[in-house]
């Protein structure tokens, strides 16, 4: 009984010839040579056990390799259930990619038994991810496969290199060891010597072993010739009716193999299976050709084209398809019926067994004759379109149609078969027929040699090999699957055909005699191996010349076998549009081969061509030439050391382009909590810097740091601080003089700033000083006296009009400027109209009934003088201006005034320069903190003498909001360092294409990279994130520092995003710019540890490279336009040349493309950077983006240059398109490129050559950076000036941030295709809460149609007429409200280019990330700030909000009396 895959537990048990097995092969590696079905897998497993178990401390893997992608699954699940251990399983499609070292590193570490196909083994060993002395097992399954060519044998060639004590341990698997059976001895001898093992067979318990594998009944079935002539058969033949033999040549159909493929299907299955084949054969070729014809039509079509035809165009409208393919189509239109079921629903019509071939009638007459209803059987077939004819015949002859349920199963197949309509199963599609083959929903397999080995099948009832065995292993393996005692393993031979009969019967005789071969030895010491002279045909002298090149470094292998591999490896990675065709090497000669690298390859021309030595095979000589070229690859490091086109790394790279190791930055949490560098502290020493208002001397800050002098403008007054002076305080009352300063300074606090007390000890005193600048300790100790205030108003008049603070005592925290003395008015007095005690009889009836309600009846004199004040705002903001633009005054002679009885004020002993500075502190103190990080960071990081407004600018958050931060000069900096590491890059590596660049590029610029040279450098020191509002008093001692420290910290605890790192280092690129130019840049970039080359300048670095050369004459023109004379006109000519115009005398404009790319996205965003001086960063992107976009580019290229005359081009149809495109793009003005841009999709090559142009002007002025601008400024003069800040959005984030703010979370977009034959999807609709509102809109692509779907869906929505305005399909709002749901919050260091539109939640994250960019943070801080500051006002409505407040202040000032 066949026990099933999911049935198999770990309570299942060894047999007793299964540990025989097991014995004998932890002696010595062995070839486990048992029939189909035995158990050998289970045998692995004990062998894995045991294996695991003994080398447990040696940290070594186990490797069990299978030929096909099909068994990684099957015997990977198989070992885990089996054993305990950790299994991974790798092929083709789940295996990181080769340069993914991190991927497989980890995967190493994570995992004790591997199981892969043998090929991504191979690989591993090929670059280096391990080595062969650290594995400890090799299970090879199907291991006779281990000669010739295969996988397995080039693994087996690294086993052998790897010393004796250090190799692993071998376990092959198979039921045929023997391939040859006419050289048994010999055959055996190669496959032992291949695997360094002995064939073992049961020798005890061989009872037991034909119990569970017992051998079929063997029938030889003869069938009759084929006749001449079907006379039954229609008259009417696809064959006669399709005429192939006269088909054009021009048409792209290989009718000769064709037709011998139905020769011989017509031999083996009869005029319908050769139809059948013919029918599918060419119309999956015809319409793969009218596919082509369709996608190369409309591929030249403009937009408005595009959306107008793309629906409606028949093929006959097609110009481009040929006539006679439009014929074909026709004919085999009208035989769809005669092959194809009309509906794949309905049952086709029966096939008569007189249209088929005696072959196929017999074999239905057998699958009748043995039909049980547990029925199941497989016929094995020689090729996979035989397989997909066999099965449609017997589903449709009516003798076994209702009891046969057949299917097919083949092979994955090649390349070389991806124009043929039997294209072979991928691997899921395998598994599904075998599981439905075990469930028994199908009883019949028509199988290729896929079937032979490995799947797990059940044993069937009937096998049948349809077509001749070919081989030994064919034979075994095939009857193999016929395993029940009952079972019939059948060989149809025609009739006369006495030389298939007799392979079978030697096959059928001999085995006996081969198994006696191996069965009774015992394991002998092993001889050394010998190279197999039946090496797929390679010649001995050959193979003894083969060389072998290892890595010193790393390890990595090169060999013969592998070096085609690498070369189409790198080739393949050549970046290429979709009017270039894959990059591959190319061969000359014979038994001395030359191999030819693409032009593209961007290598001097002597370079592109290695010419191997002779050799005596052509397939030798072809090795042999590519093992030479891998190799001189490595030496100039196209290859890097592991034998990988260098940095074109899928995975995450831990290092940049100078090798330099990028620190693990993963466990950095997304807010960090850290200290930044801050100067206020209380100190040993004290400093005094005399503060200045418009140039006069007004009192003294006292601080525990020497500050740097700062000027600035705040409240109307121009401020300035000195250089700092050291204090002396008398020894004796040192201490009483500090505590004097700091409750002077508090009460200047209280009265001015914040108004209310403060708890914590304070790191700065503002004081009086004296007409000799030193602190004017008699002032100071009056002032503290009298905290509160005077109540004494003699001597005040009319001097102190203007000058002089004084408070209400009833309304603590509120200051007056006095305005005058009122002898005029008394308590009693009527209020004017119009005033604010206009509404009751006197004032003091309004006074009485205002501060009665606070608890107490205060007391007031009938005859009481009143005085007349100003009411002054208290300064609750830091915020100053980097261009010293004035601030609001303290007060103006205009502002509204109010009266108090004099009895009740007291005035500030305080003259007015001091209270005035204290008004300008918090500016003041914002100010010096900026400038004193900002100096420090120059000189910690090392950085150029950026100017420091800019550096304060560079190092300011968003959150601070004040005014200022850093995300402008991000954004410059941004494209600065784009640029640097272009510069940089395309110079040191002169010989890797736009591809490794491009890669290398986006490690150096990434986040990633940034936030780990950031850390690197404690960058995040440096930072201000504090807020402006200061209505908590932030210069206080904090409870982690020590009073009075001989040497004080001078840190203070933050928190800010990690992302703003990042930001900060673009930011630092971008102000070094501003200062200095690009050179600056690159010293800023040098001490922050970016790849950009080092300090020095470009035109040192790169200067004179390239020899002068006249530019040809072709090119008079384009120099006049661009205002510029090449130096080197090799440039130029590189600079047109597009990668389909294969040239040895040039290579393709893809590296400058890269470069002038960089450039021009500098030199727009400069542009706009200085002209909009008030546009915010996201203005500045959202233009910059208009204008580097690649319609603009290729109006550029048109309009101004004329560049679609110059460019040098080997294809017709980009030549059809540039020429189809180029009007409409003379006839846009910039306008209509800055705003409709999207709605245009010119060729690429337009963008790419004006894009190689620019650069080309760069690399031929020495990398002037200057002078580059401007020429390009000059070119993209029109288009810049239409450029402004407030462009509106595309369409796409039009709707996203408007349907974001209406609240509606359920839309997406929708993919779909035009027309059923396209072979991508080209239309977009957007869906709200499931319902199409917009589209399906065609476009020729996808980024377009989703512009134009979302313009429709905005004019939909918005419609208040429409059945689909928002209102009526959206119920977001009213369930967000009963759900009580959050609005969308965005995860931090979310990548948005990861999300998916196409579904609700992806959208709403776009749209909430869209509407954070196009908000300005100043702003929102700023709303929110004068929210704060307003709710301060002095109200009636907030009074009794303020009385607890007031009373806290009254304790801690002093006013209890009151």
């Amino acid at each position: 009984m066949s026990l099933k895959l999911d049935a198999v537990s770990d309570t299942l048990l060894p047999r007793r010839y299964q540990e025989e097995i097991f014995v004998r092969a932890q002696q010595g590696n062995v070839i486990a040579a048992l029939d189909t079905g035995s158990g050998k897998t289970y045998i692995s497993t004990l062998l894995i056990k045991w294996i695991a178990a003994k080398d447990a401390a040696q940290d070594k893997i186990i490797i069990f390799l299978v030929p096909k992608v099909a068994l990684v699954e099957q015997q990977g699940e198989f070992i885990a259930k089996q054993t305990s251990l950790r299994v991974q399983q790798f092929s083709g499609a789940t295996a990181y990619d080769m340069g993914d070292r991190e991927g497989w590193k980890k995967v190493f570490e994570d995992a004790d038994v591997f199981v892969m196909t043998a090929q991504i083994f191979l690989n591993l060993i090929t670059h280096s991810h391990w080595r062969m002395d650290k594995v400890s097992l090799i299970v090879f399954d199907e291991c006779h496969h281990t000669r010739k060519n295969h996988a397995y044998n080039g693994i087996m060639r690294e086993y052998f290199q790897t010393p004796v004590v250090s190799r692993p341990k071998v376990f092959g698997m198979t039921a045929s060891p023997i391939w040859n059976p006419r050289n048994a001895a010999d055959s055996l001898a190669i496959l032992e010597r291949n695997l360094d093992a002995k064939v073992i067979a049961v020798k005890e318990h061989l009872d037991e072993l034909i119990g569970h594998s017992p051998k079929p009944k063997e029938i030889i079935l003869v069938y009759p010739m084929p006749p001449d002539r079907y006379p039954e058969y229609p008259s009417q033949s696809l064959r006669l009716e399709l005429d192939l033999d006269n088909l054009p040549p021009e048409i792209d159909i290989p009718v000769t193999k064709i037709i011998n493929k139905y020769e011989v299907t017509l031999h083996g299955l009869g005029p319908f299976g050769a139809e059948l084949f013919l029918y599918t054969e060419v119309r999956q070729r015809v319409t793969q050709l009218m596919q082509d014809a369709l996608d190369s039509a409309l591929d030249s079509f403009i937009p408005t084209e595009y959306t107008a035809r793309v629906r409606t165009m028949s093929p006959d409208q097609l110009g481009n398809v040929h006539p006679k393919l439009q014929e074909l189509d026709r004919k085999l239109a009208r035989f769809r019926r005669f092959f194809d079921p009309p509906d794949p629903d309905s049952p086709a019509a029966y096939v008569p067994m007189n249209w088929c071939s005696p072959k196929v009638q017999i074999l239905a007459q057998e699958l009748f004759d043995r039909y049980t209803p547990t029925f199941q059987g497989i016929i094995f077939v020689e090729q996979r379109h035989v397989a997909t004819c066999l099965v449609t015949i017997l589903s449709r002859i009516q003798l076994i149609s209702h009891i046969i349920k057949p299917e097919q199963l083949v092979g994955h197949g090649k390349e070389t078969a991806a124009k043929s309509h039997v294209k072979g199963m991928g691997t899921r599609n395998q598994q599904d027929t075998v599981k439905m083959f075990r469930e028994r929903q199908i009883n019949v397999l028509i199988a290729t040699s896929v079937a032979e080995e490995g799947l797990d099948f059940p044993a069937c009832d009937l096998v049948i090999r349809f077509d001749p065995v070919q081989h030994m292993v064919g034979y075994v393996q095939s009857r193999g699957r016929a395993r029940h005692k009952s079972s019939t393993f059948i060989i149809m031979v025609q009739e006369g055909a006495q030389a298939q009969a007799e392979r079978y019967l030697q096959f059928s005789q001999s085995e006996p005699h081969l198994k006696q071969v191996y069965q009774q030895r015992e394991l002998a010491v092993q001889t050394p191996p010998e190279e197999d002279e039946d090496e797929g045909g390679d010649n001995p002298d050959d193979l003894a010349r083969r060389e072998r090149y290892v890595v010193p470094s790393t390890g990595a292998v090169l060999t013969y076998t592998s070096a085609i591999g690498l070369l189409n490896h790198l080739c393949s990675l050549i970046p290429r549009d979709k009017f270039t065709p894959m990059h591959v090497p190319r061969y000359t000669g014979t038994f001395s081969a030359t191999v030819h690298l693409p032009s593209s390859l961007p290598l001097p021309a002597d370079l592109l061509n290695y010419e191997g030595p002779p050799r005596v095979s052509k397939k030798e000589a072809k090795r042999a030439a590519a093992f030479l070229a891998v190799k001189s690859l490595h030496a100039l490091n196209v290859f890097d050391d592991y034998l990988l086109p260098t940095k074109t790394s899928r995975g995450r790279e831990n290092e940049d382009s100078d090798g330099v190791p990028i620190g693990d930055v993963s466990k950095i949490p997304d807010i960090i909590d850290i200290h930044v560098r801050d100067p206020w502290v209380q100190s040993y020493t004290l400093w005094l810097h005399v503060v200045y208002l418009d140039g006069h001397p007004a009192a003294g800050l006292v601080t525990g740091t020497p500050l740097f002098p700062v000027d600035l403008v705040a409240s109307d007054l121009f401020v300035a601080m000195d250089e700092p002076r050291e204090v002396v305080l008398d020894a004796r009352d040192a201490s009483q003089q500090r505590r004097a300063m700091e409750d002077y300074t508090r009460t200047g606090l209280w009265w001015c700033i914040t108004g209310r007390g403060i708890a914590l000890p304070l790191t700065c005193y503002l004081v009086p000083i004296t007409r000799a600048c030193k602190i004017d300790s008699d002032a100071i100790e009056q002032a503290v006296l009298h905290r509160s205030g005077s109540s004494n108003w003699d001597g005040i008049g009319e001097q102190h009009y203007g000058r002089l603070l004084f408070i209400n005592s009833n309304e603590i925290g509120h200051p007056m400027i006095l305005h005058r003395l009122r002898s005029d008015i008394t308590p009693l007095s009527r209020p004017p109209e119009g005033s604010r005690e206009a509404g009751h009889a006197t004032y003091m009836q309004y006074w009485m009934n205002k501060y009665s309600r606070k608890g107490y009846v205060p007391v007031i004199p009938d005859d009481s003088p009143c005085v007349e004040g100003i009411p002054l705002l208290r300064n609750a903001s830091a915020a100053y201006s980097l261009q010293n633009v004035p601030g609001p005054a303290l007060f103006s002679e205009k502002s509204t005034t109010v009266i108090f009885p004099q009895e009740i004020c007291k005035w500030a002993l305080m003259p007015v320069n001091v209270y005035r500075a204290f008004f300008v502190l918090p500016e003041l103190c914002h100010r010096a903190t900026d400038i004193w990080r900002a100096r420090e960071a120059r000189v910690a990081l090392k950085l150029p003498p950026i100017a420091d407004d800019v550096l304060v600018q560079a190092l300011t958050l968003p959150s601070t909001n004040t005014g200022f931060n850093n995300q402008r000069l991000e954004t410059l900096g941004d494209a600065v360092l784009k640029l640097a590491t272009v510069v940089y890059l395309y110079n040191k590596y002169p010989h890797r294409h736009e591809g490794q660049l491009d890669a290398m590029k986006r490690v150096s610029v990434s986040n990633r990279t940034l936030l780990a040279r950031g850390v690197e450098r404690c960058l995040e020191r440096y930072l201000s994130c504090e807020t402006k509002s200061i209505r908590m008093w932030r210069y206080v001692v904090s409870p982690e520092d020590d009073l009075f420290a001989l040497r004080p910290r001078r840190l203070a605890r933050r928190q800010f995003p990690r992302k703003s790192l990042p930001d900060c280092m673009e930011a630092l690129l971008g102000a070094s710019f501003i200062t200095g130019g690009m050179d600056m840049a690159l010293q800023a970039g040098a001490a922050l540890g970016v790849s950009c080359g080092g300090p020095a300048p470009w035109n040192v670095r790169y200067r004179h490279r390239l020899p002068a050369s006249k530019p040809s004459s072709l090119f008079i023109t384009l120099q006049e336009k661009l205002g510029y004379s090449f130096q080197h006109g090799q440039l130029l000519l590189e600079a047109v040349t597009h990668p389909s115009f294969a040239s040895e005398d040039s290579s393709s404009y893809q590296r400058l493309e890269f470069l002038g790319d960089a450039l021009i996205d500098m030199v727009v965003t400069e542009y706009l950077y200085k002209k909009f001086p008030r546009a915010t960063s996201g203005q500045l992107s959202w233009a910059r983006s208009r204008a580097v976009c690649a319609p603009a580019l290729a109006a550029m290229a048109v309009q101004q240059l004329r560049l679609h005359k110059l460019l040098l081009i080997n294809n017709v149809e980009l030549s059809i398109a540039i020429g189809r495109y180029a009007p409409v793009l003379e006839g846009l003005s910039m306008e209509d490129i800055i705003l409709h841009g999207w709605k245009h999709d010119p060729p690429k090559a337009l963008s790419d050559v004006f894009e190689s142009v620019i650069g080309a002007v760069l690399v031929d002025c020495d990398y002037n950076y200057d002078k580059a601008a401007t020429v390009t400024e000059l070119v993209m003069g029109d288009l810049l000036a239409a450029l402004r800040p407030d462009l509106p959005r595309d369409p796409v984030s039009q709707l996203m941030v408007w349907v974001s703010q209406a609240g509606c979370r359920c839309i997406s977009f929708a993919k779909s295709q035009s027309r059923p034959e396209l072979r991508r999807p080209d239309c977009v609709s957007v869906l709200v809460h499931d319902l199409t509102v917009a589209g399906p809109v065609a476009a020729p692509n996808l980024s377009m149609a989703k512009g134009l779907a979302a313009e429709e869906a905005r004019r939909v929505l918005d419609d208040p007429l429409s059945p689909h305005h928002l209102s009526r399909v959206c119920v977001c709002g009213r369930d967000a409200v009963s759900a009580g749901e959050a609005a969308v919050e965005v995860p931090l260091d979310v990548v948005p280019e990861e999300l998916d539109d196409e579904t609700t939640d992806g959208f709403a994250l776009l749209a909430r990330i869209l509407i954070e960019e196009i908000e300005d943070p100043e702003l929102a801080g700023a709303q929110k700030s004068d929210e704060e500051e307003r709710s301060g006002d002095d109200s009636d409505e907030n009074a009794e909000d303020e009385t607890v407040e007031e009373l806290e202040v009254e304790r801690l000032m002093g006013f209890e009396e009151v």
